[in-house]
């Protein structure tokens, strides 16, 4: 269903010359400039990742003829979050576990593939899935970061590792084994490769570090906390950290064991128009205010948006987006640039939809607020300050100070989660993969330290009923901070947007369905059923004259794996991860859609009341990340209601205490878990089991 808004479009005289690379030149369109390479060579597909190409083979009145021209089945059923990118007509894709595939970009033929053997027990250290978001190209190199931490430089023709380091320093770990990641794309700045990390909810202190392209050699390492003894971390940060950060926090117990957060998961940009590098920083560690800071100072630089110089990552300048955070709303969304009016002239700005249901627009080269509006409904904050950007609380969302319980909108998967927003230099439209998915948060009076679990500083967080859980892509005027139109989905945690020259947007949905809509007025113009729900972002590009959109397919991440099995077919059909490739001309097909024999087997009739009751917080704590608030994955890892390992406790203290399943990415748990507490996690899951299986027409 479509709501929509009156839009208008004046078309604009293109005027091209030659860009700064071979494979690139340039079309103004009043003022603004966007790359109308036949590559996709980069991770947002232009310098100011608009996620926005010129190519206009496909428009509204054929996009109806796109058919599969050819796809690539991964060898992981994973959930899949890349981005593929194209140069010299040679594709390179990443896929779960952090492995690359080079394919020829006009037929799929598999030229090299890569496999970093990213050990399965580091699976626990991610919050949500072992995904991977994509790979960089530069000077022949592909580099990709690891799920275990590493960075790693490929020859491009040959997929033969060139270089490989740690990014995750000694220094970082404060003491306390830390809970790192590497999920996201690296970013090329001046021949740096700029990589992240994740974490924070396990317990985590972020950091941005650059390392040579050609040698792998550290050049720079920005932390985006402070450390809680304000001691220097001889880092590029230091001066910044103890001057300006420091003061924003208040020292306890909770800071000093879990890192304090602030890690850059996903976003980063380097902007060549003010050589600037934009951070996105995520959130606190732990979640809890009160237990992190002593409810005292914002916490730079949580929740911002941090400016450096590329070569030596000196700090320049800073944007905090939410102060105090405490309900998990980071900064890592998508940041793009653009040329667009401001009381009466051209500036050049940024444009975010974060977490926290705002967007903003500032000026890209000195962080100065310009405008913010909320894209979705809210009720954390009442507004914005109009000269500052501040948020205007609202008293009952500061729930660590209050100690009430409250249900918040946004909650914490947010109003705009990983997936990146699109914006079309054409239509000055942003388009957003919005959602509601409000929860109740319950602060946690007493700390104590989890190893190999999660580190909020809650007693829970509560997801709300499945009719309040909604999915939109919203059509934003950053200008006027207004919705032209929006798109409904059945629900939340839909992929990724791309927008193009023939006025086209694609994404593809939750659902398992992949479309091309208007980018003007939203009207739906092709749909292809993909066989898995799709939570990736598509791509782009030309060859002999032929455009082609690829998407990866793939139902994962932290919605499906957490909230259980929302999406019902998801968890009766079985994941499929796949590459398709889109273009008005092709004649291949899927193979036929085969159920998996999902059906519930009847678990051990009965349990151990107190036991299981014993057993909730546990599993709260070191499962519910990847088998579900409700013990389902919603069809990406088994579901554990119906293991057979519930009827045998000497089974499944094997597969949980001992790791058994290691290899599949199920780590051992013996080391933080007593054998009497595993089984009394046994008894819960047995318990829950028993509730679903009396729910379902074969528990008669």
């Amino acid at each position: 269903m479509i709501q929509m808004k009156p839009i208008w479009k004046k078309r604009f005289l293109a005027i091209p010359f030659c860009g700064f690379l071979a494979i690139t030149c340039l079309v103004v369109h009043e003022g603004i400039a966007a790359p109308t390479s036949t590559d996709w060579s980069s991770y947002g597909g232009n310098q100011f990742e608009q996620h926005f190409s010129p190519l206009a083979q496909i428009t509204h009145d054929n996009a109806h003829r796109l058919k599969l021209a050819w796809h690539h089945d991964f060898d992981t059923n994973r959930g899949q979050e890349g981005i593929p990118i194209v140069v010299d007509g040679v594709m390179y894709a990443s896929s779960n576990w952090s492995r690359v595939f080079a394919l020829e970009a006009a037929t799929g033929r598999l030229l090299w593939s890569y496999d970093p053997r990213v050990p399965g027990d580091t699976a626990w250290r991610g919050c949500c899935d072992t995904v991977n978001r994509g790979v960089a190209y530069w000077h022949g190199m592909i580099y990709v970061g690891t799920f275990d931490g590493r960075l790693v430089a490929l020859d491009a023709r040959t997929g033969r590792e060139v270089w490989s380091v740690n990014t995750i320093p000694p220094d970082a770990i404060l003491g306390k084994a830390r809970a790192y990641s590497v999920d996201g794309a690296p970013r090329i700045a001046h021949g740096n490769v700029i990589i992240g990390n994740g974490g924070a909810e396990l317990g985590a202190r972020g950091f941005v570090s650059a390392f040579d392209g050609m040698t792998g050699k550290l050049k720079w390492r920005f932390f985006t906390v402070p450390n809680v003894d304000d001691e220097a971390d001889h880092a590029v940060s230091d001066p910044v950290l103890h001057d300006m950060a420091w003061p924003t926090w208040s020292p306890t117990e909770a800071w000093h064991v879990s890192g304090g957060g602030g890690t850059v998961w996903d976003s980063i940009l380097y902007d060549p128009v003010t050589d600037l590098v934009y951070i996105g920083v995520g959130n606190g560690s732990p979640w809890n205010y009160k237990l992190r800071s002593d409810g005292k100072g914002d916490n730079l630089f949580l929740g911002s948006i941090v400016a450096v110089k590329p070569d030596t990552g000196e700090y320049v300048w800073h944007f905090q987006e939410t102060p105090r955070d405490q309900w998990d709303y980071t900064s890592t969304q998508t940041i793009t640039t653009a040329d667009l009016p401001v009381d009466g002239q051209v500036r050049h700005v940024i444009l975010h939809a974060p977490k926290n249901g705002f967007f903003y627009m500032i000026d890209a080269r000195t962080g100065q607020f310009l405008s913010g509006r909320n894209y979705v409904f809210v009720n954390w904050a009442t507004g914005l300050d109009p000269h500052t950007g501040r948020p205007l609380f609202t008293p009952d969302a500061l729930y660590t100070l209050t100690g009430r319980n409250t249900k918040m909108y946004p909650g914490a998967l947010g109003a705009h989660n990983f997936p990146p927003m699109a914006y079309s230099p054409l239509t000055r439209l942003a388009y957003i993969p919005a959602q509601q998915v409000p929860e109740t948060y319950h602060a946690d009076k007493v700390w104590s330290w989890n190893h190999k679990g999660w580190n909020l500083g809650l007693d829970g967080v509560q997801p709300a009923d499945m009719a309040d859980m909604k999915g939109w892509t919203i059509a934003w005027d950053p200008v006027r901070q207004q919705e032209r139109f929006r798109i409904d989905h059945i629900g939340p945690w839909n992929g990724g947007m791309l927008v193009t020259g023939g006025d086209i947007l694609f994404q593809g949905l939750s659902d398992g369905t992949f479309h091309a809509y208007d980018a003007l007025n939203g009207q739906d113009l092709f749909s292809f059923p993909a066989q898995s729900g799709i939570i990736a972002t598509p791509m782009t590009y030309s060859i002999d004259g032929i455009q082609y959109v690829a998407i990866e397919v793939g139902w994962g991440g932290t919605y499906p794996l957490y909230f259980g099995g929302p999406y019902k077919h998801l968890t009766t059909t079985g994941n499929r991860s796949r590459l398709l490739v889109f273009a008005l001309e092709g004649n291949d097909r899927l193979p036929d859609q085969a159920p998996h024999d999902w059906s519930p087997v009847r678990p051990p009739a009965r349990f151990d009341t107190a036991a299981a009751q014993r057993g909730a917080p546990d599993y709260a704590t070191y499962c519910i990340g990847c088998h579900g608030h409700d013990v389902m994955s919603g069809g990406v890892l088994p579901d554990l209601r119906w293991s057979g390992a519930l009827s045998d406790d000497t089974g499944f203290y094997n597969v949980v205490g001992r790791g058994a399943l290691t290899a599949f990415g199920m780590d051992e748990f013996g080391s933080v878990l007593s054998r009497q507490k595993i089984e009394d996690i046994r008894q819960f899951i047995i318990q829950q089991a028993n509730r679903s299986w009396h729910g379902t027409t074969n528990g008669n």
